[in-house]
């Protein structure tokens, strides 16, 4: 797997608006999966490589503890609140729905899949940016350190060594000062 997609991906996959995970908010600009199904018979999901979708079903491990194959308002609950949130059971069962299209309460690999095509087509708005980039910049200095990387993701339960961290800094650091600026940061969203 290339690197520099892996840190897109892990970004993204943080990132507010990529998935039910990181801001208790609704998902305003995802279309009701159920009237998308309906709509179009292929899925988004039909359109990704085989690359992205590898890289997607790791991120989908990061969220899926129990590796069930699903994800459930609990598992979500964690991830959560390991970074620092602390959303509500109502608002944790109104994330899993928006993106639930079978209406089992969970959300499975296919419907995570079809969530993230849809996030990949959409251009991150200014303010979802920076609220993602908060989420790693812990001490909000604006920089993004190898340790708060390393921070987010060991609460993630992504055990990565100091040098795939370092890689991952690398990958997104432009300027070569050893950690990741707020344009760094955006340049890696905008290449996902």
């Amino acid at each position: 797997m290339a690197g520099t997609s892996r840190s897109a991906t892990v970004f993204s996959v943080l990132s507010p608006a990529s998935h039910t995970g990181v801001v208790p908010t609704p998902l305003p600009r995802l279309a009701s999966p159920r009237r998308a199904e309906r709509e179009a018979p292929e899925t988004m999901a039909d359109q990704l490589t085989d690359d992205q979708i590898a890289e997607f079903k790791e991120a989908f491990s990061l969220f899926d503890k129990d590796g069930d194959g699903c994800i459930t308002t609990k598992e979500l609950g964690t991830v959560m609140r390991s970074l620092g949130q602390n959303p509500t059971e109502a608002e944790l069962q109104d994330m899993i729905n928006e993106v639930d299209a079978d209406g089992n309460g969970t959300i499975d690999f296919p419907e995570f899949l079809n969530l993230m095509a849809r996030k990949m087509k959409d251009t991150d708005s200014e303010e979802e940016l920076k609220e993602a980039f908060r989420v790693f910049d812990k001490d909000q200095n604006g920089f993004i350190s190898a340790a708060e990387l390393r921070h987010v993701m060991t609460n993630l339960g992504e055990k990565l060594t100091d040098e795939e961290v370092d890689e991952m800094i690398r990958e997104a650091d432009v300027d070569g000062d050893g950690q990741i600026n707020y344009e760094e940061f955006v340049k890696v969203m905008m290449a996902k």
